[in-house]
C-alpha cells in the first residue's frame, strides 16, 4: 500500500471539499484518487461499503469514511491555523441536517417530488441566521477561518450556485461577503484541483505538500 493515505474524492462533492480543505491546512499529502459518482471503482467500494466520498484509507488500512472525521483527523495531526478552536457542533449540524435537506430539495426537485420553492425558502430562513451572526465577527466563530467556516462554506457555495442572480438578489451582504472571501482564497483555490479520473494502474497523484502545493494559504 502507498506510504500515504489514499482519498477517495469527487472535485464537486461539498462533503469533499471540506475535507480536502483540511487535508491541505494541515499540510497533510495524501494520493488523491477522483471518483466517478456513476461507476465507481470496486476499490473504493473495498475500502468503505457504503461507497461514498470522501473516503480516507490510512496507510495501515484504517478506512475513515466521513467527511468531518476526515477533517479532526487531520488536524487532529497538525491543526496551524487552530481551526479545532473554532468549531460550532450545533451549526455543523444544522447545516448538514435541514440545511443540506433543503438544499438538496430545492436542487433536484425532480429526485425527492419537492416543491422547490419551498424549500429554497426554509434554506434561505437559515443563511439569514447566518449573515447575522457573519454580522458580529468575520468567521462564524470569530476573527478568523476555523472548523465551522470550512464546514460549512461548501454546501453555501453549492446552494448559491442553482440560481447565482436570485443568491445575488437576497439580503445577505455579510454572508456573501464570506463566501465570497472563502471561494477567493489561495487555499480554496488548491482545493479544488481538476484532476482526470483514477482506474485501477494509474500513476498516483499526490495533493498536498508534497505536489508543491503552498503551505501559506
Amino acid at each position: 500500500m502507498s506510504s500515504l493515505p489514499i482519498l477517495y474524492s469527487f472535485r464537486r462533492c461539498p462533503y469533499a471539499i471540506r475535507a480536502r480543505l483540511a487535508l491541505l491546512v494541515s499540510g497533510q499529502a495524501v494520493t488523491l484518487r477522483e471518483v466517478v459518482l456513476r461507476d465507481k471503482p470496486d476499490a473504493l467500494r473495498q475500502a468503505s461499503p457504503k461507497a461514498t466520498v470522501p473516503v480516507l484509507q490510512l496507510p495501515d488500512g484504517q478506512v475513515i469514511d466521513q467527511s468531518l472525521d476526515i477533517m479532526r483527523w487531520a488536524l487532529a495531526r497538525s491543526d496551524p491555523e487552530g481551526w479545532l478552536m473554532r468549531d460550532d457542533a450545533g451549526l455543523v449540524a444544522a447545516n448538514d441536517g435541514p440545511f443540506k435537506a433543503h438544499l438538496d430539495r430545492t436542487k433536484y426537485p425532480d429526485r425527492h417530488g419537492s416543491d422547490p420553492a419551498v424549500h429554497r425558502a426554509a434554506a434561505l430562513d437559515w443563511l439569514h441566521r447566518l449573515d447575522r451572526r457573519l454580522g458580529g465577527s468575520d468567521q462564524l466563530c470569530g476573527a478568523t477561518r476555523g472548523l465551522a467556516d470550512m464546514a460549512i462554506v461548501p454546501f453555501v457555495r453549492q446552494f448559491a450556485a442553482i440560481d447565482p442572480a436570485w443568491f445575488t438578489a437576497q439580503a445577505l451582504p455579510h454572508l456573501r461577503r464570506w463566501l465570497d472571501g472563502h471561494l477567493q482564497s489561495p487555499l480554496f483555490a488548491a482545493a479544488m484541483l481538476r484532476i482526470a479520473p483514477w482506474r485501477e494502474g494509474d500513476a498516483p497523484v499526490v495533493f498536498g505538500p508534497a505536489r508543491g502545493v503552498p503551505g501559506d494559504f
